[in-house]
C-alpha cells in the first residue's frame, strides 16, 4: 500500500475534489467479468449512472458502446451541475451541449444534465449505440438526494457509478435505502464504516472482480494515482465462488519466513498479516488484513468481526490493557493509544506490544 496513492485519496476527499473519471478499459475488465458468471446480468435491466458527467464519462460511453451486447433495455446517465460542486474549475460547454438545438447558456452551469437511451433506433442505422442517445437539462442540479434523482433511481434495475469520495456513506445508504443491485467505486477503507461493515458481515454486499482501478484521469486530462480504491457490489460473480488454497500451519511454518502464529492479548484469536499465511487447518478465529476481502468466498469462511473502533465492541468487550498500553509505548508506539482501546494488539516474537493495521476477524466454515 503506497503512502502517496492513499495520502491523494485523502487530500480529494478534504478538498471535496471528487471529479476523477474511471478509465474504460477497467470499466470494461469490471464488468465484463459479471458476464462470465452470468451472460444475462444486465439484460433487459434500466440502468442509472448517476454522479456521472456523460460528455466526458466512460462509463456512459461504455454502456452505450456495449448496449446491444449487453441486453440493456433503457440506459440513464445524470451530471451534477458546475455551479452547485464544491471544488470549482475552469468550465467550458462541450461542442455536444453548444452545438445542439438544446443549449441554453442560463442553464448549462447551474442545472445538471440527463442522457438517456433505449431501443429505439434514432439514427436508422440498425444499430442502437452512443449516436442515439437523447439528452436535455435537468429542472435541478443534478444532486442524487433531489427527488428528480430519487425517481430515477427507484425506475432503475442497477445503479452504476464512481460517486464522490467524499459522499460514499451517503450515496451507498441512498441505493441501499432503494434495495437496488448496484456496482461502485470507493475507498478499501470504507469497509471500517459502522453502516457498511455489517452489510459485508451479512453478504449484503462485497468487493468487486477486479481490486479496483489504481489510476484515474482528472478532468485536465492528466492521470491521479489511487491506490487505495476498490469496486463495491451486490452483483453475484465467479470470483467469490473460489475457495482460497492454502497451507496447514505446519506447511506454513516450514516453508515461509514465518516462525509461529501470534494470540492477540485481548481476543482468542491469531494474526495472520497476509492472506496467504491463512492456516487451512486452524479452527478458531484468526485476524486477517482488509485485503481479504478481495479473495473471500462465502462459502469457505464466516466474517466474525472488525478488529478496531465502534464495532470492535460487539466482537468483544476487552480492550487493550494498560500494562499493553505501557509497553506499546515503551517501544516507540505512536498515536492516541490508551486503556480500554478498542483494538486488536499482541506481542510480537520478540516480545514487544504490537498493534497491526486493521484487521477482519474470520474462521473456516465447518
Amino acid at each position: 500500500m503506497k503512502k502517496s496513492s492513499n495520502s491523494n485519496l485523502t487530500k480529494a476527499k478534504k478538498a471535496k475534489n471528487d471529479e476523477f473519471y474511471t478509465q474504460y478499459e477497467d470499466i470494461q475488465k469490471e464488468v465484463f467479468a459479471y458476464l462470465d458468471y452470468d451472460e444475462n446480468v444486465f439484460r433487459d435491466k434500466t440502468i442509472l449512472l448517476p454522479c456521472d458527467d456523460p460528455e466526458w464519462s466512460n462509463f456512459t460511453k461504455f454502456f452505450a458502446q456495449n448496449f446491444e451486447k449487453l441486453g440493456i433495455k433503457k440506459l440513464v446517465s445524470t451530471s451534477y451541475a458546475q455551479q452547485s460542486k464544491s471544488y470549482q474549475s475552469d468550465y467550458h460547454p462541450t461542442l455536444f451541449e453548444t452545438e445542439s438545438p438544446l443549449y441554453d447558456k442560463n442553464k448549462t452551469t447551474i442545472q445538471g444534465k440527463i442522457f438517456t437511451l433505449t431501443r429505439e433506433d434514432l439514427t436508422g442505422d440498425g444499430k442502437i449505440n452512443i449516436e442515439d442517445i437523447k439528452w436535455n437539462y435537468l429542472d435541478g442540479d443534478g444532486d442524487f438526494r433531489s427527488d428528480e434523482v430519487k425517481i430515477l433511481r427507484d425506475e432503475a434495475d442497477v445503479i452504476i457509478t464512481n460517486p464522490p469520495f467524499s459522499l460514499f456513506r451517503e450515496f451507498l445508504a441512498w441505493i441501499v435505502e432503494a434495495d437496488k443491485k448496484f456496482l461502485i467505486i470507493g475507498s478499501l477503507n470504507a469497509v471500517k464504516y459502522v453502516k457498511v461493515f455489517p452489510l459485508i458481515k451479512s453478504n449484503i454486499l462485497w468487493l468487486g472482480t477486479t481490486g479496483g482501478a489504481k489510476t484515474y484521469i482528472k478532468p485536465d486530462k492528466t492521470e491521479q494515482k489511487m491506490g487505495n480504491t476498490c469496486w463495491f457490489t451486490n452483483i453475484d460473480h465467479g470470483r467469490r465462488h473460489q475457495p482460497l488454497k492454502l497451507m496447514s500451519a505446519e506447511e506454513i511454518i516450514k516453508f515461509s519466513t514465518k516462525k509461529e502464529f501470534l494470540k492477540y492479548d485481548n481476543y482468542d484469536a491469531i494474526d495472520v498479516a497476509r492472506v496467504k499465511d491463512i492456516p487451512s487447518d486452524y479452527k478458531g478465529y484468526i485476524g486477517v488484513p482488509i485485503t481479504f476481502l478481495e479473495k473471500y468466498c462465502p462459502e469457505q469462511f464466516e466474517i466474525v468481526g472488525l478488529g478496531q473502533g465502534d464495532l470492535y465492541r460487539k466482537l468483544t468487550p476487552k480492550g487493550l490493557n494498560q500494562k499493553f498500553v505501557d509497553n506499546y509505548y515503551k517501544n516507540g508506539g505512536t498515536g492516541s493509544i490508551k486503556e480500554d482501546h478498542p483494538i486488536l494488539g499482541y506481542y510480537n516474537e520478540s516480545g514487544i506490544a504490537t498493534i497491526p493495521y486493521m484487521r477482519i476477524v474470520i474462521r473456516h466454515k465447518s
